[in-house]
């Protein structure tokens, strides 16, 4: 496999990433309508950044985040929650992992775990916070394998059928 990962232009490439995450998260066209605008919203924030994961030139897995603001819609909907059990704390100084999707074809190779490494090592922040559907999962193992621990359960999001866990770690990830 010629796997190449390395900075993403995800405005330039925005559709090909929201294919990646309707196939990686069995989204529909309306929700990728959706997400298109939140995607192009999110990467005109200060310190926003993404890398790409390509195959022969195409993109399989692209990762995005940000430098943690607790004005921010996400942060609003999770305040709550980490407030309850005293994690609010991890909504400041924290570097958020936004997306991370990698096609299905290319699961379980390690490339979630060199995109979500590479992009937190650039980050000027101490940790980092991320959400994921709350349910045992290869990603939610992935996570944890580098460090990551709940700090919250059972989140709702508007709009989202499923709860997600709030997961938070240090930074410099674990290596494995």
């Amino acid at each position: 496999m010629d796997l190449v990962i390395g900075p993403l232009d995800l405005p330039a490439h925005v559709d090909e990433a929201l294919a990646v995450q309707a196939v990686a998260f069995g989204l529909g066209p309306d929700e990728v309508a959706v997400r298109r605008q939140i995607v192009l919203r999110h990467m005109t924030y200060p310190g926003a950044r993404a890398l790409g994961a390509t195959a022969d030139g195409r993109l399989v897995a692209f990762v995005y985040g940000m430098p943690n603001d607790r004005t921010h819609w996400w942060s609003t909907v999770v305040e709550p929650y980490l407030r309850a059990l005293r994690n609010d704390h991890w909504l400041d100084d924290s570097f958020v992992i936004t997306e991370l999707h990698v096609h299905p074809a290319y699961q379980n190779r390690g490339v979630g775990r060199s995109l979500i490494t590479t992009i937190t090592d650039g980050a000027a922040e101490p940790r980092s916070i991320l959400s994921a559907i709350d349910t045992d999962s290869p990603a939610r193992a992935l996570y944890r394998s580098l460090g990551y621990q709940d700090l919250a359960r059972q989140v709702l999001f508007p709009s989202a059928p499923k709860p997600y866990a709030v997961m938070g770690a240090p930074l410099p990830l674990r290596r494995g």
